[in-house]
């Protein structure tokens, strides 16, 4: 997810109003959690001071995970906060889901969450006889389904005596490793819930998606300030302090976010997160994006299918390209390797507080790391 995880842990991210995370918190608790612990580490104090030590009324406590040392050393730090008598869920912190499956997870545990997915090589895959999961199989070549294992659990209280396990072949505390050993108890028969649906977020595409897909779920509701002559349709939403400037277009599902400006002669389409003191200038188009807090893009500008991190500032005239001349998915680098992003139509991913110069044109699947620049008139084929 780099460069936008650079000042700010990837849960924190914006998916339209509020943090990845804050997502699952609310659906935890909607779905019955009376007490919510978050396990932190890297940049732990940006997730302390968004949730406090109360959220929507109920207590938050912190397990801080010293040693990024695999999932179930998170579970270990936070076992410290849980009640060994009584069941307990678990989340990861980046999935994005439909609220009533968690709902249903709960009321069905123990059990797994679930998801059919395409590639089944790709994920840990359940093995299920007569609605109960009898064991995990990472990655394998030989799937023995296509249930693959969501990052959502209802745990046992016997899962408190599975919690000590081996370091796994990539050094790391695995927690399907303590999901194993649960499964092992024939006394506990641990069931699963198929979520109507499901995505990871753990890269800049699917943060994309995740602000697609949640942007889809608005309801229109103005109360920012909107010039007359302005034209919105669908759903939108103009947060109080908003603005918008004459002869404007917005096109939902979008979100204009307090502070933010938008126009005179903008026009805002498809999925679009614009965020808090953002600024999209004069003859700009803003086409399926994530705008982060303070980034301002200038005049006679086009992002398309994009996401710019905080304070970004896109020079006068910048185009984004976002589709390839023989149709195929847009690739990015992650970890050295070309990857593709699965999407025919994507941008480019700037980090916090990158620059472009007037008139810059990016390809598609560029990456600008934080605090990066480009000249006037250049043309941008690469990460840098």
């Amino acid at each position: 997810m780099r460069p936008l995880s650079e000042s700010r842990p990837k849960p924190m991210l914006p998916v339209t109003s509020k943090p990845l995370v804050a997502h699952t918190v609310e659906a935890a608790i909607e779905a019955g959690a009376n007490d919510i612990v978050l396990v932190v580490g890297y940049e732990a104090d940006v997730v302390r001071h968004y949730f406090g030590d109360r959220f929507q009324g109920v207590p938050i406590r912190y397990a801080v995970q010293d040693q990024q040392d695999g999932t179930a050393g998170a579970l270990w730090a936070a076992s410290e906060h849980l009640e060994p008598s009584e069941p307990f869920a678990v989340i990861n912190g980046d999935i994005v889901f439909d609220r009533p499956s968690l709902s249903t997870l709960f009321a069905s545990g123990p059990a797994i969450g679930s998801t059919r997915v395409e590639e089944p090589s790709n994920y840990g895959i359940l093995e299920v006889s007569g609605g109960t999961v009898t064991g995990i199989v990472e990655k394998p070549e030989d799937p023995p389904g296509r249930l693959a294992n969501a990052g959502a659990y209802v745990f046992p209280p016997e899962a408190f005596a599975c919690l000590d396990v081996r370091r796994s072949e990539r050094g790391e505390y695995e927690l399907t490793d303590i999901l194993g050993r649960v499964l092992e108890d024939e006394t506990t028969d641990v069931g699963h819930v198929e979520f109507s649906q499901w995505l990871d977020v753990g890269r800049p595409w699917e943060l994309l998606e995740a602000n697609e897909r949640k942007l889809a779920e608005l309801e229109r509701d103005i109360r920012g300030t909107v010039s007359d002559d302005a034209v919105i349709s669908d759903a939108v939403v103009v947060e109080p302090g908003a603005t918008i400037r004459s002869d404007v277009v917005l096109e939902g599902p979008a979100l204009i976010r307090s502070g933010a400006t938008v126009g005179p002669n903008a026009y805002v389409r498809g999925a679009t997160l614009i965020g808090e003191g953002a600024t999209v200038g004069h003859g700009v188009e803003i086409k399926n994006s994530v705008l982060m807090a303070g980034t301002s893009v200038a005049h006679l500008s086009y992002v398309g299918d994009s996401v710019l991190g905080r304070d970004v500032n896109v020079g006068a005239g910048t185009a984004i390209a976002n589709l390839r001349h023989d149709d195929q998915p847009i690739e990015m680098t992650v970890s050295g390797e070309r990857v593709s992003t699965g999407r025919r139509k994507f941008g480019v991913v700037l980090g916090d507080e990158a620059k472009t110069g007037i008139n810059t044109s990016l390809n598609p699947g560029v990456r600008l790391s934080s605090g990066q620049t480009t000249a006037p008139g250049e043309s941008v084929f690469s990460d840098r």
